[in-house]
């Protein structure tokens, strides 16, 4: 399977943006570890922004980062959403609130509980009618994602936005299920080459180990937050470099993508 990077979005630990963000993925600026810092959207009309969990916020603002509001036609592209467990938070506040003495629960809370609550948001932001989907494949959620939008875009023959996204669960179910950080990381897919181009991808499917990160303080979120599997790419594309990469998916399986930069 072949498609083409058209946009890269990016929020996580000492990475505020892609901009900011590929001088240090290249090797040309030393990395700097820190809390994410998720930035105030106006996307969101206001009723919608202060209701808006921050698992919501999070995706968004990768979103944002790769289609800015100026963007002309950001609803005009499908999506899709890969989170590998959705949002911990909101469904920890209602494990606590069912185990209360008063198990009234709240039905905003519920919805921000469903696994396509960012989608909706998207697409209330957006206006847009395209379609989407939203999927789990645990530690594999990314390169889930990642096939799920490039086959989207190959068969349909149009642009695809893949926002991958994780945060940390509240304990104790962090405990039995540990998430190492809060990222989100966001590709517009295009099934042709443009002016607008800046790589080459062709997927297979394949068994073999995985690449490593270049930075071994970003090698220790790749190896513990789904989403930051996508840290390899990201380095190889901020680098523009010609490459042959190995993305974990399952125990028996990998990605292999061959990377081509595209001036």
């Amino acid at each position: 399977m072949r498609f083409f990077i058209e946009q890269v979005g990016l929020c996580g630990p000492g990475l505020t943006s892609w901009g900011s963000a590929q001088n240090i993925l290249a090797g040309r600026e030393p990395y700097s570890d820190g809390e994410t810092i998720i930035p105030a959207l106006s996307l969101l009309p206001s009723n919608e922004r202060r209701r808006a969990p921050r698992l919501v916020k999070l995706a968004l603002a990768a979103l944002t980062d790769a289609l800015p509001p100026r963007a002309e036609h950001p609803c005009d592209y499908a999506s899709v959403f890969a989170s590998s467990g959705g949002d911990g938070e909101a469904v920890h506040a209602i494990m606590e609130t069912l185990a209360g003495t008063a198990p009234e629960l709240s039905p905003t809370r519920f919805h921000h509980s469903v696994h396509n609550v960012a989608a909706g948001y998207w697409s209330i932001a957006t206006g847009s009618r395209k379609a989407t989907t939203s999927l789990c494949a645990q530690n594999g959620s990314f390169v889930a994602g990642l096939m799920e939008a490039g086959c989207q875009a190959a068969s349909a023959s149009e642009k695809v936005v893949l926002v991958a996204y994780d945060l940390p669960y509240p304990t104790p179910l962090s405990e039995v299920r540990p998430i190492g950080g809060t990222f989100a990381v966001c590709f517009l897919l295009s099934p042709h080459a443009s002016d607008e181009t800046i790589a080459r991808i062709d997927f297979s499917l394949a068994s073999a180990a995985p690449t490593l990160c270049r930075h071994a303080a970003l090698e220790k979120y790749r190896r513990s937050i789904p989403a930051a599997r996508a840290l390899p790419l990201l380095e190889c594309v901020a680098r523009r470099e010609n490459k042959t990469l190995t993305l974990a998916y399952r125990e028996d399986c990998s990605a292999t993508l061959d990377v081509t930069p595209v001036s």
